[in-house]
């Protein structure tokens, strides 16, 4: 798999401040903002600065300052937002959905941070 990144997605767009976003966090390393068609009541998009297609390109090139600042990124997030059980909150879910089969829809890496509610199964249970 090509990791040949595309500098005019949208999420690099919002990064340059082409597009505007309702931003929830930025840090050295990692930004987050307010999905535009939130899933649950809490719908933020966590996205490393760099250049990273996907999760497997995020792992494999990633700097260690980049992939720790992510990582406490995304733990930030979801206690900002109420839904960290170390912030009172039952729990959330984090999506990285990668490529085509994920259902990737935009190519640039980003974890979906999603709670607020309780959630329905991951997926549907598959017969056989």
């Amino acid at each position: 798999m090509s990791h040949d990144y595309d500098d005019q997605n949208i999420f690099a767009r919002i990064l340059r401040g082409e597009i505007p976003c309702n931003k929830a966090l930025e840090s050295e390393h990692t930004f987050a903002f307010h999905d535009i068609q939130p899933q649950a009541p809490v719908h933020v998009l966590v996205i490393p600065k760099g250049p990273y297609v996907n999760a497997d390109h995020f792992a494999e090139a990633a700097s260690d300052p980049e992939i720790a600042d992510f990582t406490r990124a995304v733990a930030r997030v979801a206690r900002e937002a109420g839904v960290a059980e170390a912030a009172g909150g039952n729990g959330y879910r984090i999506i990285a959905n990668t490529g085509p089969d994920g259902r990737q829809d935009v190519p640039h890496f980003h974890v979906h941070v999603i709670g607020g509610e309780r959630l329905g199964r991951m997926l549907p249970q598959r017969e056989g």
